[in-house]
């Protein structure tokens, strides 16, 4: 749908780690870090290719395959932007009744359905109705 319509629709990630995830809230840290770096995306998705055995090795290893600066990443990790953003994402996903991931939402209305079939139907149906009020 981003390369359908890159003018009409933005993807918007916001962190929401687990409790019951032990390693979660510094993965989320890692991704963010990874981000100063331009390797959001890649970082994010190597986290969640390994989401059973994430740990420090884990984290390390990934942050060597994608050839990140390991002083900026170790900077970042602990810089309180990135605590504070992670914080201020949980805040806004609790508000919106966010209790699992993945959750997404589509203009504020939650989706069930997160199949490919499902999501683009949805943001069809969305420009469709956005196109009609106007």
């Amino acid at each position: 749908m981003l390369e359908k319509y890159p003018q009409k629709v933005k993807l918007v990630f916001k962190n929401f780690p687990l409790r019951n995830h032990k390693f979660a809230q510094p993965a989320a840290t890692a991704a963010l870090a990874a981000h100063a770096q331009g390797q959001f995306w890649a970082f994010h998705d190597a986290l969640f290719e390994n989401y059973s055995a994430l740990n420090e090795t884990k984290v390390e290893e990934i942050r060597t395959q994608l050839n990140l600066d390991k002083a900026k990443f170790d900077t970042q990790r602990k810089a309180p932007q990135v605590v504070a953003q992670i914080n201020s994402d949980i805040q806004v996903a609790r508000q919106a009744g966010v209790n699992s991931t993945p959750t997404v939402f589509i203009n504020g209305r939650q989706q069930r359905n997160r199949s490919l079939e499902g999501l683009a139907a949805a943001v069809e149906a969305e420009l469709k109705r956005l196109a009609d009020a106007q």
